[in-house]
């Protein structure tokens, strides 16, 4: 018989189920509003930060090449997306975002308010260690620079975000 997992492992998976599923419908919802499906959005947003082979995409996308080939069809029928050489080797076709398929990847990231708004009610260190929390469950090891260089700044920009407040807090007294 399995072992049952503890409460507090419980509480833990049933509050990301719930972080996950409000995502995954604000992302539907900005998508829609840039009139792109939701797969047709997390191209374009993967393909924003560096071009990709088609193979690299489905992984990615965790979907079949096939479906990848369809989806960039579309984005490139609209002038968001095209395709070009792998320069390091000309049989691979990499897909790239045009400047359109760039800014409204922007355009969408910056209409993520779901992500931003309870993100925003975290210290910066609360959020570093959420990133680095995160990254060690999906097992991916930060560099060397990032384990004591983001700490160090989170750190701080939160003695600096302490300080405005009570910076506004002596102004307000003031003013009272």
């Amino acid at each position: 018989m399995t072992p049952r997992p503890d409460p507090l492992t419980v509480d833990v998976v049933d509050l990301i189920g719930t972080v996950v599923v409000r995502f995954h419908e604000e992302y539907e919802h900005a998508a829609a509003e840039h009139s792109l499906t939701g797969a047709q959005a997390r191209l374009l947003s993967l393909l924003a930060a560096e071009p990709l082979p088609m193979r690299r995409l489905a992984q990615r996308l965790k979907c079949e090449p096939s479906n990848v080939t369809g989806i960039v069809d579309r984005l490139e029928s609209r002038g968001l997306v095209e395709r070009r050489p792998d320069p390091a080797d000309r049989r691979v076709k990499l897909a790239a975002p045009t400047a359109e398929g760039t800014r409204t990847a922007e355009r969408l990231r910056a209409s993520l308010d779901f992500a931003r708004e309870p993100l925003g009610q975290l210290t910066v260190a609360e959020r570093t260690l959420l990133k680095q929390l995160l990254q060690r469950m999906l097992g991916i090891d930060p560099e060397p620079s990032q384990k004591t260089g983001e700490t160090e700044k989170a750190e701080k920009a939160e003695k600096a975000e302490k300080g405005e407040k009570a910076e506004k807090g002596e102004k307000g007294e003031k003013a009272r």
